[in-house]
């Protein structure tokens, strides 16, 4: 269930946690090596994802399922993240050739000199929601005013960015603390939580509860997330590897959107040991679709931004007392992965 993400890398970063980019090693678990030796073998590389095995990383299971890195020589192994496997060490260590972060947390490993480009923008939409149930709805950032909101302190900051972006006094909420789950919204103990659009929802709804989720990227938390990153040496050194990876993946989300379904039953299938409920699979991987497509990668391409969504990207970050410059976005592999 989504619900296990009880400590996210989102709320890790909130309180702090996420140190120096260079100690410690990541706990990696990875895809069974017969299925990439059955696939015929090639060019080791890893791809390390930043959480646990789930739906959320379908079209990454399709790209290595239907062979689409080995057709290009190419040896993929995906890296299960989690708490304890951060998504920075492995990349900038070289031991995971790329990494699926966010812009907030690219930014903080930046700041500490961590050499990293953004390569691709898998959720074009940042997933935070704010949820409640339809008799005592949020249906835009002026209704928190007066609400009680269930959520993680480490997630403030977030909370006061989309206060500031749409003149909402933050002083009118009623912050309670409470663990990542569905249940203190169910049993009344909140008016509304602040989650993701994929999860706390999603547990919601096989539970046979309705609630409306508003989309906090719909009033200007514009935070790109499920991001692509590679060292700068990866992209020198390694660009043919980078670029033949990344080509993977755009076919792999696009046939994904082709049959979000099919894509769930395969994460299911592939991961068998990882607790994972068919139905809750097929409700995720559908929800991911309009964070993931959107008119301009429809127009540019899988994996793409343009000049407006990186500046409102720049505009989030400070907010949240991250200062970047554009630079820290490299198109030239989708370039060179789309053709263009």
């Amino acid at each position: 269930m989504a619900e296990r993400r009880t400590l996210s890398r989102r709320t890790l970063i909130g309180a702090g946690v996420f140190g120096a980019v260079g100690i410690g090693a990541a706990t990696v678990a990875g895809v069974t090596a017969a299925r990439n030796a059955s696939n015929g073998g090639g060019r080791a590389a890893a791809l390390q994802l930043s959480w646990l095995h789930s739906a959320q990383f379908a079209g990454s299971y399709i790209a290595l399922d239907r062979g689409y890195w080995s057709d290009a020589g190419l040896d993929v192994s995906l890296l299960q993240g989690g708490p304890n496997a951060p998504v920075e060490p492995p990349v900038v260590s070289g031991q995971a050739l790329v990494g699926v972060s966010a812009a907030d947390f690219t930014a903080a490993a930046v700041a500490e000199g961590a050499p990293f480009k953004i390569i691709g923008v898998a959720m074009q939409n940042n997933p935070f929601v704010i949820a409640s149930l339809p008799d005592n709805p949020v249906n835009e950032p002026g209704d928190l005013e007066g609400k009680r909101i269930g959520m993680a302190l480490a997630n403030t900051p977030t909370l006061e960015a989309l206060c500031t972006l749409n003149g909402v006094d933050i002083d009118a909420i009623d912050i309670v603390p409470t663990q990542y789950a569905a249940q203190p919204l169910t049993s009344g103990e909140v008016d509304c939580l602040l989650c993701w659009e994929t999860d706390l929802p999603v547990a919601m709804e096989i539970q046979g509860v309705e609630s409306i989720t508003m989309l906090m990227a719909d009033y200007g938390y514009a935070l790109h997330s499920q991001t692509y990153i590679a060292t700068e040496d990866s992209l020198a050194n390694r660009r043919d590897d980078v670029v033949a990876l990344m080509a993977g993946e755009v076919r792999g989300w696009e046939d994904y959107r082709l049959d979000t379904d099919a894509a769930a039953a395969l994460s299911v299938d592939m991961f068998p040991d990882a607790g994972l409920d068919l139905e809750t699979q097929q409700l995720q991987a559908a929800r991911q679709v309009p964070l993931m497509f959107s008119p301009l990668t429809d127009e540019l391409g899988f994996g793409f931004w343009n000049e407006e969504t990186v500046a409102q990207n720049i505009e989030t970050l400070a907010l949240l007392g991250q200062t970047v410059t554009p630079e820290l976005w490299d198109s030239s592999i989708l370039e060179q992965v789309h053709g263009a």
